[in-house]
């Protein structure tokens, strides 16, 4: 059977409200204990198969689970079982069949979890939902990570009834979406306590390195593989590539929110904010990539988008000024200089925790699954068309149908037409790189990040040799323009300092004479773009 669920982290301020919330109707609690097998090189995690046996109450339930249609489905086998014994002959004549008679390895108890599950259903407009609050833990070795979280899963009736709901619940209580399953957090629990059980606490280093591996298990996520293939039409391809880079911005906003951690650990940092930020660009890339061709996301969402990315900004421009500028102003000989508490008002981890954020993320999930549909663009009909028509014409219009239809583009050629127009431009503006003012600059520098990511985007469509020394190239043209970027930021700051700092003289300095160096690297990093083959042959 197809299981439809959305799942959403319930933070501590919240948990009470939501136990009143469920509490409304008529509620069952039932106590879940599951055991979540896999073999040592995780073979099943890799083949995206999750196997557990759940106690559920006094009855025990077997069950395998792999994904669905869509990110919130999941096709699921459940088998009752007379006690905690796992039977594979259940599978015998199912599609993963192949995939458990290729195990390598021997089957074993991986990770578990511990859990007091509150249930309810609810009726909406668009069908019936069943909500799902669970508590408890997720355990692996010695570690174990709390579990508060609210799940609305599809009972009967249309998706919309679980956004709907789920879109409620958010605003009201301040739920913070998680698109990591139980089985995908275990796992990586797993291997974070395989990893710190291999460390010798008696060697030199190992708190040292003990905090490193723990750190690796919240650690910034970059952008995933694409998800196009060739023969997706524009509105499929720009579906699942919005819904990839969204992938990014949740998995970094989740350490952000302190989704695991709240006042335990401090997981959010710098360049978690940063991969938020590249995340919510590239999605922005990609509705300019697709641009002309299929309806994107509703403009109120698009203007969210921009808003959001600008106020995580603020935050990031402050961490590159500490953590980057500074350090390399001091190397190059800048007195030491405490800089003044940051004036922005930007908090990166209550932005992302916040109700406009997680609800702007939430709604573009929903777009994503095609839910909450867009209005097609106003197209001129016949009878629009002759409005203004001089009295005494013939306003009936007369529909013609050619001898052939003509040919519709293929995905492969819509982007290859387009990043060839975008390449174009990007070098005969980057070739009189130094004649441009700071502002056309900072524009070029953003168009090469929109042709970066469109090259990724399409990587599986384009010729791989040819790609990829045009893409080295690009990068380097990108690492000078973002350098400029992070110091004409920093001149700013140092001017505004400069008055009551004598070292923020140093610093004006320094910058300027370093911007006119990168300034004559960026032109002729141009240049050599323009003459590399082209990668759309």
């Amino acid at each position: 059977m197809s299981e439809q669920e959305l799942k959403l982290h319930v933070p501590a301020p919240a948990r009470a409200g939501i136990e009143r919330e469920i509490a409304r109707g008529t509620a069952t609690r039932v106590r879940l204990h599951a055991l979540y097998f896999d073999t040592p090189d995780r073979e099943l995690a890799r083949a995206r198969v999750a196997i557990r046996l759940r106690k559920e109450g006094r009855q025990w339930v077997q069950t395998l689970k792999t994904p669905g249609g869509h990110a919130l489905s999941r096709i699921e086998l459940n088998h009752e079982r007379p006690g905690p014994v796992l039977d594979l002959s259940v599978y015998a004549d199912t599609p993963v069949a192949a995939v458990l008679a290729s195990l390598q390895g021997e089957l074993a108890v991986r990770y578990e979890t511990d859990i007091s599950r509150l249930l309810r259903r609810v009726r909406t407009r668009h069908g019936t939902v069943e909500i799902a609050y669970d508590t408890g833990w997720l355990r692996a070795g010695d570690l174990a990570l709390p579990v508060s979280e609210v799940e609305f899963e599809l009972v009967s009736g249309k998706l919309d009834a679980v956004f709907d709901l789920g879109r409620r619940w958010q605003h009201k209580f301040g739920l913070v979406l998680d698109l990591r399953s139980k089985s995908h957090r275990g796992d990586a629990l797993a291997n974070t306590a395989q990893t710190l059980g291999a460390i010798d606490p008696e060697a030199s280093g190992a708190t040292k390195q003990r905090a490193k591996e723990i750190a690796r298990y919240w650690a910034p996520q970059g952008a995933g593989a694409s998800p196009l293939h060739a023969d997706m039409d524009a509105s499929q391809a720009l579906r699942a590539v919005t819904y990839e880079c969204l992938e990014q911005v949740v998995a970094n906003a989740v350490p952000l929110a302190e989704v695991d951690t709240a006042g335990v650990y401090c997981a959010g940092g710098a360049e978690h904010v940063h991969q938020l930020r590249v995340g919510m660009r590239r999605m922005r890339s990609a509705w300019k990539l697709f641009q002309g061709w299929t309806p994107g996301p509703s403009e109120a969402l698009v203007q969210q988008a921009r808003a959001l990315f600008a106020s995580f900004g603020e935050s990031r421009d402050a961490d590159v000024l500490q953590d980057t500028v500074l350090p390399t102003l001091e190397r190059a000989g800048m007195p030491a200089l405490k800089l003044p508490p940051s004036e922005s008002t930007v908090d990166a981890g209550a932005l992302a925790a916040s109700r406009d954020f997680q609800g702007w993320v939430l709604d573009m999930l929903a777009w994503t699954l095609g839910l909450g549909h867009d209005a097609q663009p106003a197209v001129a009909t016949s009878a629009t068309a002759n409005d203004n028509a001089a009295p005494g014409t013939v306003s009936a219009q007369v529909e013609i149908i050619p001898l052939s239809a003509p040919p519709v583009p293929t995905l492969t050629e819509l982007l290859t037409g387009r990043l060839r127009k975008w390449h174009r431009r990007l070098v005969s503006e980057g070739e009189r790189f130094l004649s441009l003012e700071a502002e056309p600059r900072h524009e070029l520098r953003k168009r090469g990040k929109r042709l970066r990511y469109g090259l990724a985007f399409a990587e599986p469509l384009l010729n791989a040799q040819r790609l990829r020394p045009y893409r080295k190239q690009l990068s380097e043209v990108q690492d000078i323009l973002g350098e400029m970027n992070d110091l004409y930021v920093a001149q700013e700051h140092f001017e505004v300092l400069s008055a009551g700092h004598t070292q923020a003289w140093f610093a004006r300095g320094w910058i300027v004479a370093r911007l006119d160096t990168l300034g004559v690297q960026a032109q002729s990093s141009f240049h050599t773009l323009g003459e590399i083959k082209p990668f759309w042959k």
